[in-house]
């Protein structure tokens, strides 16, 4: 527990570097680790400081015509609170007080005196040394205690002149839930009880049983740092209840999603979001959905409610009831081929039960990387069988991609289209796949990859990622449609090409009908010549849940909206197919966290929606339902699902270990 402090010091002095947080003396508090994090990391720590700053800024505006105040800060490792609001000149009547194992506390005190800048501004009373005062300035007092002894917490901050009778705030970022409950909910209930006018600020994590849930609790339990709140509170209402049957009047909690959306302006989110390339979007939403933060008072006049947003919070309504659950079963042992493993991958259908897979990252050769080889699924007998067909010369212009599109125009030829390499690399541009008619797991023969080339006008479909490329026809012609994603220099796109399908020709087509807001990570599907988009992540990074029909008009085409009832819930890196009539949409992410997506089912001729849990009591590890692939077999209504996950970075590489099966038959069939 002691070394998450010093791995939080470093990840936010990097996280400062970039520009996310403007704190110069983070980096003399990190001392000699420096680490460049990843931009995930970054946004994790940029929320993080973000929403205690919000509540601490309104604690001392709503306290600044009050003669004291006090700040007392649980296992504050090496935060630069204190430094940064002195520095600020916000400190005239407040008193900072730091709590810490005696090891981390005694790290910080020798790193504060030998540091000039730090030093200059506490200035040294020479009062440390007794007990538990490990140092002690005129407004500034660390202290050395472990805070499950309440007792000698108590008699420690009372050595140090803590005043019981002055507006306090209790500041406990990811620390409460390393302690036993008993020992946690005894310190929550003192603070209560012995500070009549009182506010606590708490930060931790929530929504332990999901699948990203059981991740994090797999990764904190890995570094022997166990997360023991979860289990009682697991959810914000539950954290909330805890707080209210402790002896606290007022108390408001959110997850990060609902503060990022509610409580940053606008012109900050953007500022956020262009810092550096970034592409890790389900990541960053899924670790929103899973830390919160707390705002409890009592005593206090007037109230102090710094989380009652100033816009309203976009309520992403759950879905109003399931209709009842999919079975979800392995459908085959693939243990001896791990490059099933990725995401960001793309598979299809290349003739009845024969999946092509191709690109994403993964886990291949026993070490993390982007994909080169390609996999081939097949079914056999009644069992699914695959094999990994290696490229004998490895082709840079295949570029090992991720976030592609392929389409299968024939037996023996698919179409890959865009996908990156890194983030801020442009669009990788077409390429042909071949293979033989008889391409099956048990012999897949060869694979060839040859680049298209295309007209210049034709180019910028293929600079893209995240996008769609869908089968429709016009005029009994076939065509390939892709649509949205985004570029190295574009967030989101929102147009569209028409390609010839057979000389991959640029068509003029005219379209009518009010346009689509522009997306990725979408899904799209061919319906009745048309094209139905649904879904995906728009601009300011927010998901959408609109549904879109292409549909063929005598002279080109038309955007109709689909209606849905009820509302469809916003979801992007979903997947999607049509059967009978029915659109299917599989997993993805939405930003309501009491459930996780399983699949939703339209009916495209009323609009009615309904929703279905995927029952995974036969897998043995979490299902991960985003950055997947899936591939629908009508005649047997097996719905199979490759790969899937992501690299969270801080809680590490998430991929779903084989494909996974579900029947959908007992949810197609006619009624």
């Amino acid at each position: 527990v002691q070394g998450t402090g010093g791995s939080s010091a470093v990840s936010k002095c990097s996280a400062a570097a970039r520009g996310y947080i403007q704190d110069r003396f983070l980096r003399l508090l990190a001392g000699r680790r420096r680490r460049r994090r990843a931009p995930l990391i970054h946004r994790g720590y940029y929320i993080r400081a973000r929403a205690v700053d919000h509540c601490l800024q309104d604690f001392l505006l709503k306290t600044q015509s009050l003669p004291g105040t006090q700040i007392l800060s649980l296992g504050a490792g090496f935060d630069s609170l204190y430094f940064r609001l002195k520095d600020m000149g916000l400190l005239h009547h407040t008193v900072v007080y730091e709590v810490d194992f005696p090891n981390v506390a005694c790290q910080k005190a020798a790193l504060i005196k030998r540091t000039k800048e730090l030093s200059a501004l506490v200035g040294d009373t020479g009062a440390e040394g007794l007990g538990a005062i490990i140092f002690s300035g005129e407004d500034y007092k660390l202290l050395g205690v472990d805070l499950s002894e309440l007792f000698e917490l108590e008699r420690a901050l009372e050595e140090a002149g803590l005043d019981n009778e002055i507006p306090t705030l209790f500041i406990a970022e990811v620390v409460l839930t390393y302690m036993e409950n008993t020992r946690s909910d005894a310190l929550i209930q003192w603070a209560a009880e012995h500070f009549p006018q009182a506010c606590f600020l708490l930060y931790e994590q929530v929504h332990p049983e999901d699948p990203f849930g059981r991740v994090m609790q797999q990764h904190f339990s890995q570094l022997n740092s166990a997360l023991h709140s979860l289990a009682q509170y697991p959810d914000c209402e539950a954290q909330q209840r805890r707080f209210l049957g402790k002896g606290w009047t007022e108390c408001n909690a959110m997850d990060m999603n609902g503060f990022f959306t509610c409580c940053i302006p606008e012109d900050e989110q953007q500022r956020v979001q262009t810092l550096e390339p970034f592409d890790e979007y389900e990541e960053w939403h899924l670790k929103c959905s899973h830390y919160f933060v707390l705002t409890a008072s009592k005593g206090m006049e007037p109230s102090w409610t710094p989380l009652l947003p100033s816009v309203t919070v976009p309520h992403h309504a759950a879905p109003v009831g399931m209709a009842g659950s999919v079975p979800a079963a392995v459908c085959a042992r693939f243990s001896e081929i791990c490059g099933l493993r990725r995401y960001g991958h793309h598979s299809v259908l290349i003739k009845p039960n024969v999946i092509l897979t191709t690109g994403g990252f993964g886990q291949e050769d026993g070490q993390h990387c982007r994909m080169r080889n390609f996999h081939v699924l097949s079914k056999h007998a009644g069992y699914w069988k695959a094999v990994c067909v290696k490229q004998k010369i490895p082709d840079k212009r295949w570029g090992e991609r991720l976030y592609h599109s392929v389409s299968c125009l024939s037996d023996t030829v698919a179409l890959m289209v865009g996908g990156r390499t890194s983030p801020s690399s442009a669009g990788l541009g077409m390429l042909w796949l071949k293979f033989p008619e008889t391409c099956n797991a048990s012999d897949p023969g060869d694979i060839a990859v040859e680049p298209v080339s295309l007209q210049p006008a034709a180019e910028p479909a293929a600079l893209r990622w995240r996008h769609s490329t869908t089968e429709m026809t016009f005029k009994g012609e076939q065509y390939l449609f892709v649509y949205g994603g985004r570029s190295a220099l574009e967030p989101v796109l929102g147009d569209w090409y028409f390609l010839h399908t057979r000389e991959l020709s640029y068509t003029v087509i005219a379209v009518e009908g009010a346009i689509p807001e522009s997306r990725h990570s979408h899904s799209a599907c061919s319906w009745e010549g048309g094209v139905l988009i649904a879904g995906g992540l728009g601009a300011a990074e927010q998901p959408l849940g609109s549904v879109f029909l292409l549909k063929e008009l005598e002279h080109g085409f038309q955007w109709q909206t689909v209606e849905t009832h009820p509302p469809l819930v916003p979801r992007y890196s979903h997947t999607a197919h049509v059967h009978d009539g029915k659109l299917l949409l599989v997993g993805g992410v939405w930003l309501h966290a009491s459930s996780v997506p399983g699949i939703t089912v339209i009916d495209l001729m009323t609009g009615f929606c309904l929703d279905y849990v995927i029952n995974v009591e036969l897998l043995e590890w979490p299902l991960m339902l985003h950055n997947h692939s899936s591939v629908f077999l009508p005649n047997e209504k097996e719905l199979l699902i490759i790969g899937g996950g992501g690299n969270c970075f801080s809680f590490g590489t998430h991929l779903n270990p084989e494909p996974v099966s579900l029947s959908l038959s007992s949810i197609l069939t006619s009624h």
